[in-house]
This record gives C-alpha cells, structure tokens and sequence, in this order.
C-alpha cells in the first residue's frame, strides 16, 4: 500500500506531501490545480522517463519521494538481485530529476531499471486515453496473459533456441561467392593467430619482464643495497640480530620468561635469511641485456597488433582464433554440419510448438472466463453491451514469437442489435471508460494463479491501483456505477482516483482536495485531505460550482450518506 507521495519542485508543485491511506482515495479540486500532475510524478518512481521540463522554474532540480508499507518476497528478490538490502516493511523510493539524475531505492543508489522491475509490483496506473494510445496488440495479449497468469519466460527461451539454429543453418547456406570469400577472410586471420604462439597471460609476463629491463640497474641496485643491509654489511640486520640473541640467551638462563622471547627473535633471524637471499638471487637473475631488451617490445608490438583486430587481451585473441577454427570446420564439412542441425532445428520447433499450443490452449480458457467477467462488470456501469475476448492463433513460422501463436482482440457492441466491434474503435469516451473499467477491473480484482495442481485458483491483487481521469465522458447513472464499482476495488486493493465528479466523490474513503492559489508571484499547489464538513462543502462546490448553494450543500450531504 501506498502511504505517503512527497512532491518538489515538480511543474506547478513547490512542495506538498500527500498521505494516502487503505480502499478508496479519491483526489479533487480545480481544473489545472495538478491532481493529473501528481498521478505523473508517480509514474516517474515507477521508472517512467523524465525531462528537465519537469523541474519548477527557478529550481534546479525536482524531488520525489515515495514510501510502500508491503511484505513481497518478489520485490524482496529484485532487490537482492541489484544489491541491494530490504531491512523492513518499508519501501522507500526517491527520484532526483537534473542535469544529472539520481535515483535511490530504501535510501540507496539505484537505477531507473530498478524502479521498471518494481513497478508491476506496486502499482498499476490506469489513464482514460490509455484504451487509444496504449491499447496496441502487445498491450491486449499482455492483459489476457496477466490475468491467465501466463509465464513466458519458457517459451521465450524455446523460441531463441529455434531461433539460433535458424540462424546457424542461414549462415552455412550463405551463396557460394560469400562462402568463398569468408573462407578467405577466416583462414588468413586464423594463420596469423596461429602464427604468433600465443601462450596465455604471455603479454601481462612481458610487460612485467620489460618494465624489469628497462630499470635494471636501479633493481640491481636496490636488490643488493637491501641484502647488504639485511646480511652481508658488518651492521647489517642480521648482525644486529644475533648480537641481541646472545644477550636474550643470557636473560633465558636466569629467567625463563625470556625463553618464548628468544624463539621469536631466532624465527626473525631465519626470515631475515630468507629475505636477503631473495633479494641476492634477484639481483643475480636480472639480465641487463639491451638484446632481450628489444626481444620483448618486438614480441609485445606483435601482441598490440593482434589485440587492436582480435581483442583486448592475449586470451581473447586465442578464443577468437578457436571460434574461427571451429567456423572453417564447419564450412569444410558444411553437409554433415546441416544435416545436424536441421535435425536440432526440428526437434527445437516441435519444442517450441507444443509449449505455444499449451500458452494457446490456457488463453483461450482464460479469455472464455474473462469475457464473462468483463461483460458482467460492464452491465452494472450502466451499459448494455455484449463483450468477447477473441484469441487467434497461427502456426505459421513468421508468426512464431517469444509470446507464442497469439493476436487477441476484444470486441464489444454497446447497443443490442450492434455487431462487436474492437473496443478501441469506439466512438464514445464515456464508453471507452468504462468499458477499460470494467477491464481493469475484472483482471485486477481477481487474477487466476496456479495453485499447485495444476488448476487455476482466484486470488486478489495486491497492488495499487490509479485510476486517472478514468471517468471522462460519463455523468449521471453512469457515474454513480463507476464509483460502486471503484469502491468494489477499493475493498481488496488500494485505490487512487482523480475525478471531476461528484458522483464518484461521494463514494471515497480518503477525501483529498488539491488546489491551488498564487503567494509572493508565484503560483504553489497545495493538498490536503478533507473532514466530513470540508467533503460536503467539496461535493457541493463540483455540484453547483464555485458559489454554495443550500440546495447543493443538502444534495451533497444526501450522497454521502447515500454512499458511505
């Protein structure tokens, strides 16, 4: 659930916090006050692009801020998977928007991506243009699959793996002139990587083997300045040490605290061996030779030119040099290689094929259900209409796709006598509202899922659910049905809507009046959620308009009793 929105510098916004509670919060006030604006600024926390545009005048960024109270193992997952900690009940998301945006998630950095795999999770923002601007065919399947609790994670990858193998045979059939001259191309790169001998981490030896070179004195130098002072001088450390040992033998004998002392100081004086003749066989391994000097660079040029064609390091030189290896083979015994993999490519298609024809089979049971459902819905938003959920499935190869077989269509007739129609072509706004009600309704309310025996089960999401501007286009009857039927909603969801209708007003568990006035030259919006007295006076003014009236006042106290 939703509890709180904090909003800064955000267009019209200069800085309101809005606490939204459980069921039914309707959001009111003035054309223009900025309720449509808030609904966007949470859009923006469920990883919506942003633009500078945004930001407030004067201001040089915008702020917005939003807290979760759930429980989600789901979302615990995404989190993990992005390292990131989920230490409570709480979920915390914060958007910077700049010349340099920033996101945060349970006041970490995060990213916009982090906030896109969240998002079907917490909430689900409904507009009224949506039925025309975002009701394309992938949108469509997509409702059909949520609620059928579709997962094409299995098919996705079945149709890759066709895919690939499709790809490969492609490749192998190429026209004789391209064969011949990738042939060409492969078998010169391959002899040059081939003839270089390359051995691994040879160029990270080199380097290391060149830098020696070319500093050898100084090494030859600071090796033996180190043996001399750790062994050979008449000062040395190790002189120094063994002069001490004596004295420290000398304690032991008369008090025996001193003989734990005295092993140390003896496997200090070993160490300081061991050091010091490293430090002498070093110096008597360097090899100052200018020769080998040249050697080298020659070798690590020979290396650099690989690298600027074959890539970064010596190891994926000799990947590349193994896939071209493994390329030419194929080519050479191109017929066998074919036969091969055609045989993969058909079992992969009877694969794919038989996973898409089960998704095919499940979604038509599903759309049987959901029609029904939506119908059902759409008659009590005061509607006549006859609703059908169309799944068309074609088996044909340049249908096939990662979300199977299926084109769905859902068509209506608002009128008895009418044929069905798509919903998207309908004329009508107030139709188009409530029929997407209806919908959205129907699929949010009550999602089908697995309950382990391979039957589907109804359960209730979870989600919040916003409805913005869901109610244009209708009045009346119609809208008093739309608020029974948000209402409905809100008993098992979390429910935000922007209305303009007293209708629909009066039906709220949350009341909360957005308006706004001008202070200092400026213009500030402000939000805050009504009492009992300020939501009649509320419904009064959408009733009537700006001027109270005792009529409109009486009215508005009649619904609300009506709808509590």
């Amino acid at each position: 659930m939703l509890l709180e929105l904090r909003v800064e510098n955000y267009a019209v916004i200069d800085q309101v916090t809005v606490e939204f509670g459980p069921g039914l919060n309707l959001l009111t006030g003035e054309t223009g006050a900025g309720k449509s604006i808030l609904i966007d600024a949470l859009g923006l926390l469920m990883g919506e692009k942003a633009s500078l545009e945004v930001v407030r005048s004067g201001a040089e960024k915008a702020l917005i801020s939003c807290v979760f109270d759930l429980k989600s193992r789901l979302i615990d997952r995404i989190l993990d998977e992005n390292g990131l900690e989920n230490a409570s009940e709480t979920l915390i998301l914060k958007r910077e928007i700049a010349a340099k945006s920033r996101v945060w998630v349970n006041n970490q950095p995060a990213t916009v991506q982090v906030l896109k795999q969240l998002a079907p999770e917490l909430v689900a923002i409904h507009a009224q243009n949506e039925t025309v601007l975002a009701f394309d065919p992938p949108a469509r399947l997509k409702l059909l699959d949520v609620f059928a609790a579709i997962n094409l994670d299995a098919i996705a990858k079945k149709h890759a793996e066709w895919r690939e193998l499709r790809l490969r045979i492609e490749e192998l059939q190429r026209s004789e002139q391209d064969r011949l001259r990738l042939v060409d191309l492969w078998s010169f790169q391959k002899q040059e990587i081939e003839a270089a001998r390359l051995q691994e981490g040879e160029d990270l030896r080199l380097e290391t083997e060149r830098r020696v070179l070319m500093n050898s004195e100084k090494l030859y130098t600071a090796a033996m300045n180190a043996y001399d002072l750790l062994y050979e001088s008449s000062h040395s450390a190790l002189s120094s040490l063994r002069a001490a040992g004596r004295q420290m033998e000398e304690l032991a004998r008369f008090d025996a605290q001193f003989a734990e002392s005295l092993k140390l100081l003896e496997s200090a004086r070993a160490d300081i061996e061991d050091i010091s003749t490293t430090a002498r066989d070093y110096a008597d391994g360097i090899d100052a030779s200018p020769e080998r000097l040249a050697e080298v660079e020659d070798r690590l040029a020979a290396i650099d030119r690989l690298k600027r064609k074959y890539g970064s390091n010596v190891e994926e030189i000799m990947a590349f040099g193994q896939d071209l290896a493994q390329k030419l083979a194929e080519i050479e015994n191109r017929e066998e290689i074919l036969h091969g993999l055609r045989k993969q490519l058909a079992a992969a298609a009877d694969d794919y094929l038989a996973e898409a024809q089960s998704i095919s089979r499940t979604r038509a049971a599903a759309a049987r259900k959901l029609e029904k459902l939506v119908e059902a819905e759409i008659n009590e938003l005061a509607m006549k209409a006859r609703f059908q959920v169309q799944v068309t499935a074609s088996e044909d190869e340049p249908n096939w796709s990662p979300t199977g077989l299926d084109s769905v269509a859902y068509l209506i007739a608002t009128n008895p006598g009418e044929p069905l129609n798509p919903i998207e072509k309908i004329a009508s706004g107030g139709e188009l509202s409530r029929v997407m009600l209806a919908l959205k309704a129907s699929v949010e309310s009550g999602k089908t899922r697995s309950n382990g025996n391979g039957k589907p089960k109804r359960t209730v999401s979870q989600r919040t659910l916003v409805f913005d501007e869901i109610d244009t286009g209708i009045g009346g009857r119609a809208a008093e049905a739309v608020g029974k039927k948000l209402k409905l909603l809100g008993a098992h969801n979390q429910v935000l809507c922007v209305t303009h209708l007293p209708q629909i007003a009066s039906f709220a568990d949350h009341h909360l009046l957005i308006e706004k006035r001008e202070s200092g030259g400026k213009t500030r919006t402000t939000i805050r959620q009504l009492d009992q007295k300020e939501r009649k006076e509320e419904i009064a003014r959408m009733l009537s308009g700006a001027k109270l009236t005792d009529a409109s006042l009486k009215h508005a106290e009649q619904m609300l009793k009506a709808n509590a």
